[in-house]
């Protein structure tokens, strides 16, 4: 069964989006993170891979005459320490000392929430890019809690919740722990070497 999600999506949805390497679940997060702002929505961004200033230049690239005071990125790979700085186009960014300091992580996300309301952003959409990464660095109960605080957190600011993870990258525990969390998923099966934005499959939990 094939879904189109890249455009509406219900505000409080949060979505895991689950697949082996190189099956798109990045490009597929990205795309659906651009949907919400193509609608005048905000967009938070925590990557653990790639610098804050990549991230938002693929951004651009994605939507036409982007309105960047209502974009944020917490970025985690930790160079940098924390601190914050608003660009010359007026995006948010926060570097955080490394994808495990989830203290760091979550004032970030708070202070992005704050700067995209300020910028009159009543909805939005959040990607975490990878879960993955941040199991590496700390375990899954704390991951587990984690994600838990944050989809709270966005069900109540009516932002959607969209979650990357590696399923091939942990242990069959890990997975299932992880997976609780989440009653919507969407399961990427196959390699793609272009971006994908419609070829997908999902299911829903429960």
């Amino acid at each position: 069964m094939s879904y189109d999600l890249t455009g509406s999506v219900r505000p409080g949805s949060n979505i895991l989006i689950s697949g082996p390497a190189m099956t798109g679940r990045s490009d597929l997060a990205f795309s659906m993170l651009a949907g919400g702002s193509r609608e005048g929505e905000g967009a938070i961004v925590m990557t653990t891979g790639d610098p804050a200033d990549d991230v938002l230049e693929d951004y651009r690239n994605r939507v036409e005459n982007l309105d960047e005071s209502r974009v944020a990125v917490v970025d985690c790979r930790g160079e940098g320490g924390r601190d914050s700085e608003h660009m010359p186009g007026g995006a948010y960014i926060h570097h955080v000392s490394s994808p495990g300091d989830l203290t760091g992580t979550g004032i970030g996300i708070t202070r992005g929430l704050e700067t995209l309301t300020d910028a009159g952003a009543s909805e939005g959409r959040f990607a975490l890019d990878s879960l993955s990464t941040m199991l590496t660095y700390t375990d899954r109960k704390t991951v587990f809690q984690f994600c838990h605080v944050l989809s709270s957190r966005f069900d109540s600011a009516g932002y959607v919740g969209l979650f990357t993870i590696d399923s091939e990258a942990h242990d069959e525990q890990t997975v299932q722990v992880i997976n609780r969390l989440w009653r919507c998923f969407v399961m990427r099966e196959t390699s793609v070497r272009k971006r994908p934005h419609s070829s997908y499959t999902g299911r829903q939990n429960g």
